[in-house]
């Protein structure tokens, strides 16, 4: 391109940028004296902003109370919890957390989960890492066994950073997974442990034996 050429090019761009300028500082002197002349639209506007704003805020608050009321007196019984969903019962097992107290309870669980299925703090901030093992046939299920136990071995402190590494099944658990959880100081709640943590009102940390200390002082609920 000839010197000329560029430079009537340059001149032309220059020309247009300066053209969208004006509109826009037309268009902006225009608004404006909109505004001025219709300013009560802006406080229309404005407080219909707010009760929007106020309306948005009452509903998570609503949505956070109802959960914990959800959640505050929550029992099972091992009907329910035999009749359940495999994922339904992990959900189950997370409620129970958060009814004991567990601010921050997650169901986790899923394909391709890491050997967790919930997780959470407990009031004494120690953090929980459960593997949930819902059996639809209760007692009369296959039994959890040491291969299991070991998953959850590998990652529930490892990979998760768990405090305190719990089994929790509506079954049974064998004697040689029982030997295997002794020995990796990991805790199991069995049908019978799982009964008595679903429909009394005990939190799972003074059910079951051999809990780690505290990490903090109880907060208060």
């Amino acid at each position: 391109m000839s010197p000329c050429r560029r430079r009537r090019k340059s001149d032309e761009e220059l020309l247009a940028a300066l053209c969208v300028l004006v509109v826009v500082g037309l268009v902006l002197v225009m608004l404006g004296q909109w505004v001025l002349a219709h300013w009560w639209v802006l406080l229309v506007l404005g407080f219909l902003s707010l009760l929007a704003l106020a309306g948005w805020i009452y509903k998570g608050v609503e949505q956070m109370r109802s959960a914990r009321l959800r959640v505050e007196g929550l029992t099972y019984s091992l009907g329910q919890l035999d009749g359940m969903h495999h994922s339904a019962f992990e959900t189950a097992v997370r409620d129970l957390l958060a009814r004991d107290g567990s601010h921050d309870a997650l169901r986790c669980g899923g394909r391709g989960d890491p050997g967790a299925d919930v997780k959470g703090h407990d009031p004494h901030g120690r953090f929980w890492v459960l593997q949930c093992k819902h059996r639809k046939k209760g007692l009369d299920g296959a039994a959890v066994g040491t291969p299991e136990l070991q998953t959850l071995n590998g990652t529930g402190r490892p990979v998760h950073g768990g405090d305190v590494v719990v089994m929790v099944t509506n079954g049974k658990i064998s004697q040689p997974a029982r030997e295997f959880a002794r020995q990796q100081r990991l805790h199991l709640v069995d049908r019978r442990l799982l009964e008595q943590w679903a429909r009394g009102r005990r939190p799972l940390w003074e059910i079951l034996p051999s809990i780690p200390p505290p990490r903090k002082p109880p907060r208060v609920r």
